[in-house]
């Protein structure tokens, strides 16, 4: 499960890789446009996610900061290894 959440960020990090891309160097035509709102997309959903998150179990276990951010950058493939750091086994 380790191997797959791993892999999984990793392929979160190559989209955020390519979004951030189109930003700095916008891609020809239509595809910029597109990958602009899918930029504007994820951030908010991974930034309600780490609302949410936090404010659900905020009190209830202390993370670290980068395990916070993570959500935001990762979105559920970090909550499921903060469930499995935290939450399983207890």
């Amino acid at each position: 499960m380790k191997a797959l959440i791993l892999l999984a960020k990793a392929a979160i990090g190559f989209v955020w890789f390519v979004l951030i891309a189109n930003i700095v160097h916008p891609f020809p035509g239509v595809a910029a446009m597109a990958l602009y709102i899918m930029t504007a997309f994820l951030f908010c959903m991974h930034g309600l996610q780490m609302l949410i998150f936090i404010g659900a179990f905020g009190d209830k276990i202390s993370m670290t900061r980068w395990e916070k951010w993570s959500i935001l950058l990762f979105g559920i493939f970090a909550l499921l290894d903060i469930r499995r750091k935290y939450m399983v086994g207890k």
